[in-house]
């Protein structure tokens, strides 16, 4: 995954605005636990695509 690093400060958790950290190829938030898909190197950050802890 080779997401840009500015991108990464101000993207957060849809569900809670919780800050996200690249965990293998997803985005993990930080607060809730959601885990986001990153789709050819494109976060996809919705709520219903994402894996519950």
């Amino acid at each position: 995954m080779n997401l840009d690093p500015e991108l990464m400060q101000i993207i957060v958790c849809p569900a809670d605005h919780g800050d996200l950290e690249p965990v293998g190829e997803e985005l993990v938030c930080q607060k809730c636990g959601l885990a986001y898909p990153v789709r050819d190197d494109i976060p996809v950050l919705l709520v219903d695509e994402a894996r519950r802890p």
